[in-house]
């Protein structure tokens, strides 16, 4: 057994394994819309023909009802995070991925280490593509919504030179880039085909998680309702929203301390052991020869995982 192997899948492990807890909880930290809004999906109209939409929703409505979305329809919709993170891979052809990397890397463990580790190997080679789908899923949310200011000022200006609130967002899918150009297109699509246009907020509230896009599709249910001038509603919105990701970002640079010993704490375990492990192997090695070591070690990576999201919880302030 080569013992500098076994050192570096472990410290890998311990890596994806915060990488997964700070996703779980970023993404769990994003609450679900109750307002009086429904909707279905409708067409893309900036690159995608309506051929490419039809078959792509074709696979998504196949997917619904995979094994995965059966069992665990509340805790991991797979179909939601796909939508969400604009995604053309099919759920089970993803899954199928995940499979043949972790059986790789289980393979590959126990061909330079030993069959011990393979579970460790199959762990984090099965959990890299998840990883790279909910990065693309975060991504595409926070350039939303730093989009959002610019799309309610567009519609407002839109408002006041005598369109309807349809042709505003259709100005914003015209003008503005992904992705915020899709969802509103989408909007505005499904409006032409009949459906009202509260629903067709709902949904875009159902496909993108964000607080703020809450407070745009409420304040339009209220104005159809009551009246007013949905033009200055919609420019205190985008002013409340600038104003937020200028304190966002003061928050974020008196937080970097704290983030900064986050990461510190939780790369300083691990050098320590890849170094111990090259000057001294045999004194590192009872972490996996001896029982008490094994113990250790679990002991240590659970106390890790418990740290980082203590320090999370400090750090992360919302706005």
């Amino acid at each position: 057994m080569n013992p500098t192997l076994l050192p570096i899948m472990i410290g890998g492990l311990v890596i994806a394994m915060v990488g997964m807890l700070f996703i779980a909880l970023r993404r769990s930290g994003e609450g679900r819309a109750s307002e009086r809004l429904d909707q279905l999906v409708g067409r893309n109209t900036r690159k995608d023909s309506s051929a490419d939409l039809l078959l792509k929703q074709a696979l998504q409505e196949v997917e619904k009802r995979t094994l995965m979305d059966r069992l665990m329809p509340d805790i991991f919709n797979v179909t939601k995070t796909f939508e969400q993170a604009d995604c053309n891979i099919k759920p089970s052809a993803l899954f199928g991925i995940s499979l043949t990397l972790g059986l790789s890397g289980a393979a590959l463990s126990i061909w330079l280490v030993n069959i011990y580790v393979a579970p460790l190997g199959a762990i984090l080679c099965f959990s890299l593509p998840w990883l790279w789908l909910y990065n693309k899923r975060a991504q595409r949310l926070k350039k939303f919504a730093s989009q959002l200011s610019d799309a309610m000022e567009l519609v407002a200006r839109a408002l006041r030179a005598g369109h309807s609130l349809a042709a505003g967002m259709h100005v914003v899918a015209e003008e503005m880039p992904a992705p915020i150009s899709k969802e509103f297109g989408r909007v505005y699509e499904e409006q032409n085909l009949g459906i009202p246009l509260e629903e067709a907020l709902k949904h875009m509230c159902d496909r993108v998680p964000n607080l703020d896009l809450r407070f745009f599709v409420t304040s339009v249910a209220i104005q159809r309702q009551t009246g007013g001038d949905l033009a200055e509603i919609l420019d205190r919105i985008g002013h409340v929203i600038r104003e937020r990701f200028k304190i966002l970002g003061q928050v974020k640079a008196l937080t970097a301390e704290g983030r900064l010993s986050g990461v510190v704490l939780i790369a300083l375990p691990i050098g320590l052991f890849m170094l111990m492990l090259w000057m001294k192997p045999d004194y590192i090695s009872l972490l996996w020869k001896d029982p008490l070591g094994v113990k250790m070690s679990i002991a240590a990576i659970v106390l890790m995982l418990l740290g980082s999201y203590a320090i999370k919880k400090i750090v992360d302030i919302k706005v």
